[in-house]
């Protein structure tokens, strides 16, 4: 039983390391020892069998590791015909040329959500959105989306959970997902980020359940809060035929 719980802990302990990589795509062992808490010793030996497994790879010169050829392989196989990062990329890409701002797609993943596909604005003053960033379901437009078309049961167990900002007044925040849910999108002005305004609304499948959020985000300078409110309806528009693509 001993050796089970070595053994799972040494895997928790790897998928750590390779999880640190979804915000840097090079990190010293020093920098990853930081971030998930371990001893450089520790972590040292366990980029060995992830190096001799191909999943990192390290630079000679820099003394750096990144990720490997294996990881790639295994994306590639993400690449379905029903993963809506590939399935919905070209109604987000026009969604983008139309409106001229950054295009993002998230899901939640349990307390927070995770920007599964961007696409991002050709212009030269821009909001950047990472694939792969995780942010927590309190605060931004696509957050609030995902919280007000969950089931009340997720709402209330989310909102009861031990990551749940205590400064949110339950009874505010659940009277605006009300709002939101009547008007079908939720919008952002330098909520989670200074100079950042977003609109956001949901993807529902074909048996009315939320996919994921649609956002549209850039610079408050571009997108005022009655911009904001414009670009709703061109977002539901959008939103409604990426749905009928899903499941």
């Amino acid at each position: 039983m001993e050796d089970r719980k070595l053994t799972v802990r040494a895997v928790e302990r790897a998928l750590d390391i390779l999880l640190c990589f979804t915000t840097r795509s090079d990190l010293g062992l020093t920098e990853i020892a930081s971030q998930i808490g371990l001893h450089k010793s520790t972590v040292h030996r366990l980029m060995a069998t992830l190096e001799e497994k191909g999943f990192v790879i390290r630079d000679a010169a820099t003394e750096k590791y990144r990720l490997g050829i294996r990881i790639w392989e295994l994306s590639a196989h993400m690449s379905r015909s029903d993963d809506p990062a590939i399935l919905l990329l070209p109604a987000m890409e026009r969604l983008r040329d139309r409106l001229g701002e950054t295009v993002s797609l998230y899901l939640r993943d349990g307390s927070e959500r995770i920007r599964i596909q961007a696409v991002q604005s050709d212009q030269a003053i821009r909001r950047v959105a990472p694939v792969g960033v995780r942010l927590p379901l309190s605060v931004g437009a696509s957050s609030k989306v995902l919280m007000a078309f969950a089931t009340e049961e997720d709402r209330e167990e989310l909102m009861n959970g031990p990551e749940w900002p205590v400064f949110i007044d339950p009874e505010v925040y659940l009277a605006q997902m009300g709002d939101i849910r009547e008007n079908g999108y939720a919008t952002s002005y330098e909520e989670r980020e200074p100079g950042a305004a977003a609109v956001s609304v949901p993807i529902m499948d074909r048996k009315g359940n939320i996919a994921a959020a649609l956002s549209v985000s850039g610079p408050v300078s571009r997108l005022s809060q009655e911009t904001l409110h414009e670009y709703a309806p061109v977002l539901k528009e959008a939103a409604a035929q990426m749905g009928l693509m899903l499941s």
